[in-house]
């Protein structure tokens, strides 16, 4: 069964214009083309879509449920015909959980001064690409390894490392906690998407540890002082959250945080990307 493009603009406009005269004025066809146009895709589903008198045009109860789909499909179409041509004019950054962490609101502010033609919008996936891997984006931010094989990227900034607890935690009063502090407690990772793996400890000196899959529920549970967490400095400027206070981990090895592309495709415009996020880093 081959449904086209072209019917269903035909259904479209005959329910909207009411009169097969009429969308084949809208359509730039003869009225001839469009009822084979319409013929045509009733024999492809199988069904009547519409119902013709002498005066108007109506759809049957399979046109209006077909009709809806048809509109659905079209504008989804439209979507990524112009996703496809405008790539130029428009740039998705994906980020798992902080974004650039106290350097955003600056990277936008900075992004729109350099380039207002070039559209840009930051959208957060939780997954280890940031969204990358799911088409949800061009470029990602992301602060861990990526897989080599399908990713290319640059480090653009180092980060601390920072341990959220609750605001009534015994270490809340510390100026810094260690490592060793940290073994004795049960942390929260995101396996998928966080900065943290167990191999931040040796082998033998590991804490115990929980999952979580997002940044929400992430600070709900050490809000709670069941849990503690570490993350990177970033997440101080975009999740404050009352009931958790956040310090640093002193002998953690900082963060190195990384724009990321696929290898085999390298959006035109992850070098401003790149030079933008690395220059706002190094101040």
């Amino acid at each position: 069964m081959d449904v086209e493009l072209r019917q269903l603009r035909c259904l479209v406009a005959i329910v909207e214009t009411g009169t097969f005269t009429d969308a084949a004025g809208e359509l730039g066809l003869s009225q001839a083309q469009v009822s084979r146009t319409l013929a045509g895709l009733e024999n492809a589903l199988g069904v009547r879509l519409l119902r013709r008198t002498s005066r108007q045009v109506t759809p049957t109860a399979a046109g209006t449920r077909i009709l809806a789909r048809a509109r659905r499909v079209l504008a989804e179409t439209e979507e990524l015909v112009r996703e496809a041509t405008t790539g130029d004019a428009s740039l998705r950054v994906g980020h798992a959980w902080s974004a650039m962490g106290r350097h955003t609101v600056a990277f936008q502010r900075r992004w729109a001064a350099s380039w207002p033609e070039v559209r840009l919008q930051l959208v957060r996936t939780n997954s280890a690409t940031a969204g990358l891997g799911e088409g949800a984006c061009d470029v990602a931010v992301v602060r861990s390894e990526p897989d080599r094989r399908r990713f290319s990227g640059v480090v653009v900034g180092l980060e601390r490392r920072y341990c959220a607890m609750a605001t009534d935690d015994r270490w809340a009063r510390r100026r810094f906690v260690r490592l060793a502090d940290i073994a004795e407690r049960t942390v929260l990772l995101d396996r998928r998407a966080g900065s943290t793996t167990p191999q931040l400890w040796p082998e033998d000196q590991r804490p115990a540890f929980e999952d979580t899959t997002d940044v929400d529920d992430w600070l709900t549970a050490v809000s709670s002082g069941r849990v503690v967490g570490i993350t990177s400095e970033a997440t101080l400027t975009q999740y404050r959250r009352s009931g958790v206070v956040f310090r640093p981990v002193r002998d953690a090895p900082p963060i190195p945080v990384r724009v990321i592309w696929w290898r085999d495709e390298r959006h035109t415009h992850a070098g401003k990307v790149v030079d933008l996020l690395t220059e706002l880093y190094r101040r």
